[in-house]
């Protein structure tokens, strides 16, 4: 009995597994990017390892909080209170 018709989907979801982190990994990055030029356009110095926590982090939901916090903050410390990233590590007043 030929079977030839009959494919495994596990390449196909790795692919689409993939491409759906790729995408995140993109949209953190843009993320970061959007966060640091408002930090930079309000004025508000961060240091460079706080910069390098803000490109290596890939937590959507911490990443939209501090851009949400840095549209209003005046300091850093407003914007990174105590949160702490799951991936890179980045924390609020430990870090600044």
């Amino acid at each position: 009995m030929n079977l030839s018709f009959q494919k495994s989907s596990a390449p196909e979801e790795n692919q689409s597994k993939g491409r759906a982190k790729d995408f995140d990994k993109g949209f953190a990055e843009g993320f970061a990017e959007t966060l640091l030029a408002l930090l930079e356009a309000r004025g508000i110095a961060i240091t460079d390892e706080v910069r390098k926590q803000i490109e290596t982090c890939y937590d959507l939901p911490l990443l939209r909080q501090w851009l949400i916090r840095a549209a209003t903050a005046t300091t850093a410390e407003e914007v990174f209170t105590t949160d702490r990233c799951p991936t890179c590590g980045a924390a609020g007043q430990v870090v600044l």
